[in-house]
């Protein structure tokens, strides 16, 4: 399985995803970690889970396998295990829809995502059955068995070497990538990094959403329901112990205590919702974001993205990142949502219980009696600061000429002097704003991976943003539209004598039955020497050229761009054009 080739079928691999992350978030509070153990001993039911979490995967892994094969025997067999995995899980929750956990519906409810997920691969492999796969035509002229690997004059971190095996759609891949080679990224160039991110991170994320608030439902709604239908006369009594009196009508007292807490469950109902909108907004910027940011890098745009200078290539850390930034993004989201929920409950509180029902019954008005004894204060405070403004514009600023500078120096002086102490009280109601804008802010955010929560200078040490950025070095570096071009153009001109290599340069120029004319020859050519030009300027390509690591030195290298400074830089970079001369030559004899 290969997440950085675009020719698969991506829908595949979304429903995959997202069936491991379902059934890691039923284990979470499962009975029974493994379907086969049924009353699991608590001393070893941890122990099962860790089990579990290797299982799911493996046991899901064969329809991984079948859509990416890319072969009629791949889509029957998948659509023979999706039918089977979808027929079991239906005929369970048939049998037993109500399980002993914290609300008796909740596997039931937490299975749907399964379902839908096992029901779009049942259909999914039947339309590509019957579609059949895309490259059984180039797959007639091309050797199955060898590995054509492609180097081109730009070896550094492995970038440099294009591996294309017989499972690629060659036709596919040159007809998609060459009409764009040629120039900087557009919005419909930008694909893989995004396939990756929508393949994965997107249904993931989007499950998490889900699972997530059907938790956060569960866990409180059904309790709260419990406790408003046990409520009864002796509620009166235990308030009376803690000197509360709502009434003296004990019928009355339990009246407005089941009020409390049907608007108890209201506030934390809106509060959850709340998280969930905010949550999907989140997703939704930061599917774009991601897009932009991977135009800025493939544009060499670095210092959009990193503080400091950095080489786009893989490493060690990257391979990590890459790895496992799906699953860390849909943890950070499922607990960011839960943030986002305890917060939004307790300003929802603070709004009904300390506000709006005061206002109402015109009792236990507490914050309005504090901010009206502390009034002289509040007015003063505003008074100060209008009075500050006011001046600013009319008095101490004075425009001549189109141009501005201050006026009545003395006097702004003094006034300066004469409200310190004010504007010290002011500066301590700024201070606990700005907590509470950073606090809001953070909490929102919280469940994104691509927006640093720290300042630019301190975003190193933000785990979840360096997971991100380390992440972009390998899609980047791996997935550079402009090298998958220069790449399919060699691989053409290696297989150009066969009947595959025809209809490669026929879907390379949209041509199905004449053959390339005179015109449309010059326009490739011209073509290539553009795509050339690309590769040997933009700046993020260049940790992928052969001569990188000789040059990469303090004093030549400066994020990503070459300063030939001395002698020995330009003695080693003087025989590149020659080779990249030598390259278009050859590809002007091959038109």
């Amino acid at each position: 399985t290969n997440f950085l080739d675009q020719t698969q079928e991506k829908g595949l691999t979304m429903a995959v995803f997202g069936l491991v992350f379902s059934k890691l978030a039923m284990l979470v509070i499962a009975p029974d970690p493994l379907p086969f153990c049924r009353d699991t001993p608590a001393e070893i039911k941890e122990y099962m889970k860790i089990i579990a979490i290797f299982y799911y995967p493996v046991l899901y892994y064969p329809l991984l396998v079948c859509g990416t094969l890319q072969r009629k025997t791949g889509y029957v067999f998948g659509a023979l295990l999706s039918f089977s995995h979808f027929g079991v899980l239906v005929w369970q929750k048939f049998d037993c829809p109500k399980t002993p956990e914290i609300y008796k519906f909740y596997a039931l409810l937490a299975s749907l995502p399964q379902l839908a997920c096992l029901a779009y691969l049942c259909v999914q492999f039947i339309l590509l059955f019957v579609k059949g796969p895309k490259t059984d035509e180039v797959r007639k002229d091309i050797n199955m068995d060898v590995n054509i690997h492609v180097s081109f004059p730009a070896q550094a971190g492995g970038v440099g070497v294009c591996c294309f095996s017989g499972d690629i759609s060659c036709k596919s891949f040159i007809s998609h990538h060459h009409h764009h080679h040629h120039v900087l990224p557009s919005d419909k160039n930008v694909f893989t990094a995004v396939y990756v991110c929508g393949a994965e991170n997107t249904p993931c994320c989007n499950l998490t959403w889900f699972q997530t608030a059907l938790l956060l439902v569960v866990m409180v709604v059904p309790t709260l329901h419990i406790v408003r239908a046990g409520i009864d006369e002796n509620i009166a009594f235990l308030l009376l112990g803690f000197g509360i009196v709502l009434s003296d009508n004990r019928m009355e007292v339990v009246k407005i205590v089941t009020f409390y807490t049907w608007l108890l469950e209201v506030c934390y109902l809106c509060a959850m919702t709340l998280s969930c909108l905010v949550s999907l907004i989140m997703l939704m910027r930061s599917m774009v974001l991601h897009r932009s940011n991977l135009k800025g890098l493939y544009k060499g745009d670095i210092y959009n993205i990193y503080n400091s200078q950095k080489t786009i290539s893989p490493s060690k850390p990257g391979i990590v990142c890459w790895m496992g930034l799906t699953g860390y993004q849909a943890a950070i989201v499922c607990f960011g949502m839960a943030i986002q929920t305890v917060v939004f409950f307790i300003c929802f509180l603070f709004l009904v219980f300390l506000i709006i029902i005061p206002i109402f019954h015109g009792r236990n008005i507490i914050v309005f009696e504090i901010a009206g004894k502390a009034w002289p204060a509040w007015v003063t405070l505003t008074l100060v600061t209008v009075l500050q403004h006011v001046t600013a514009k009319f008095a101490f600023i004075k425009k001549e000429a189109g141009t501005r500078d201050l006026n009545h120096r003395e006097s702004l002086f003094l006034l300066t002097y004469l409200l310190f102490l004010i504007n010290t009280l002011v500066g301590v109601i700024v201070a606990i704003w700005r907590m509470v804008i950073t606090a809001l802010y953070n909490i929102i955010h919280l469940g994104r991976i691509d927006v640093s929560l720290l300042h630019r200078t301190a975003e190193s040490y933000d785990p979840a943003y360096r997971y991100y950025t380390h992440f972009l070095k390998v899609e980047v570096s791996q997935s550079h539209p402009v090298v998958k071009a220069f790449c399919g153009l060699l691989l053409d001109m290696m297989i150009e004598g066969g009947r595959a290599g025809q209809k490669i340069r026929d879907a390379e120029e949209g041509i199905q039955e004449n053959r390339p004319s005179k015109a449309t020859s010059s326009r490739r050519i011209r073509s290539r020497w553009q795509l050339l030009y690309t590769l040997v300027n933009n700046p993020s390509l260049l940790g992928s050229r052969k001569h990188f690591q000789t040059l990469q030195t303090s004093e030549s290298i400066l994020n990503g761009t070459p300063k030939i400074s001395s002698k020995k830089g330009s003695k080693k970079e003087a025989p590149e054009p020659d080779q990249s001369t030598e390259t278009a030559t050859n590809q002007d004899k091959t038109d």
